[in-house]
């Protein structure tokens, strides 16, 4: 079995275009947001357990679009409630057991897949290393302002407000987008401590966005697979992966709604804020927490 490649970073940090173009490469596969580490057993993502974001059945379409996929060929109604039986078979599996069974599926391909909930505890990704102790780890980062900004754009900022990232201020609390951004990467670094070095990289998201060839091929190069001009060239195509469009009704999701609208690269040069200077989202004049300014100059920003 091909161990496969998880992308590691907060919420709006690149991750659904890294994936669908590293799941471009001839020999890999990008899976949507499948979420499964999210629990322990199958039967538990049918269950609301908590109030976090996407805890409902948005949470089971990458799930129930890539079974139909990979089993069904094609992501119809059908094939959906075709996939829906195929977890319901299965419900009382771990869901280790589910992804491994999918992994063996696409097999000699490497299945890439982020699903940012996995940061927000570190059991979570916990159960990723139990189940594949072999697996490899991209840590992507993003700028806080960028991402923080992201963020606040998407429904309000409820991602950050579902993760109690809130600043509590003498006469009212706030969503304050920078803790979530701290305390997510923090996850992430505590969890890759327990990884050896050569199966572990941190890249700057906005550097592959203003290079793509160069960093997607520094990727290709430490994944050990092809990084000549074809394979470089699908994965500037992040557009023809299967899961880059909504679903059918029943199963609409599994990847942010913004990509799925438009899945497509465009070439263009990101600007990276200054440290120091207010943040756009506060009224108050506010900037960046001194911890969050020195975690953010530990990435390279």
């Amino acid at each position: 079995m091909a161990a496969p490649l998880f992308l590691l970073a907060p919420p709006r940090s690149y991750t659904s275009l890294m994936n669908a173009m590293l799941g471009q490469h001839p020999q890999c596969f990008g899976l949507p947001e499948l979420c499964l580490f999210n629990v322990e057993r199958l039967v538990d993502l049918w269950v609301r357990s908590t109030d976090e974001m996407g805890s409902e059945a948005k949470t089971r379409h990458g799930l129930l679009r890539a079974v139909a996929e990979i089993y069904g060929g094609e992501q119809t109604m059908d094939s959906v409630r075709m996939a829906n039986h195929w977890c319901a078979a299965r419900q009382n599996l771990s869901t280790g057991q589910i992804y491994r069974e999918l992994v063996d599926k696409i097999d000699p391909l490497i299945a890439v897949e982020k699903s940012p909930a996995y940061t927000v505890d570190i059991q979570r990704l916990l159960r990723i290393r139990e189940t594949f102790p072999d697996a490899r780890y991209l840590h992507l980062t993003r700028h806080p302002v960028g991402q923080c900004k992201s963020v606040m754009s998407l429904y309000d900022g409820t991602f950050a407000l579902f993760v109690n990232s809130i600043d509590f201020l003498e006469d009212r609390a706030i969503v304050e987008p920078q803790f979530a951004w701290y305390d997510l990467n923090i996850n992430i670094l505590n969890f890759l401590d327990t990884i050896p070095a050569e199966r572990q990289m941190r890249i700057r998201g906005e550097d592959v966005m203003n290079d793509p060839p160069k960093f997607l091929g520094m990727i290709c190069r430490w994944l050990g697979i092809r990084d000549d001009a074809d394979a470089l060239d699908e994965m500037m195509h992040p557009e023809r992966s299967p899961f880059a469009c909504f679903g059918p009704l029943d199963a609409l999701f599994g990847n942010d709604p913004n990509f799925l609208s438009g899945p497509t690269f465009r070439p263009h040069k990101v600007k990276v804020p200054s440290l120091d200077k207010p943040v756009p989202w506060r009224e108050d004049g506010q900037s960046l927490k001194p911890e969050v300014v020195e975690l953010a100059r530990e990435f390279g920003y």
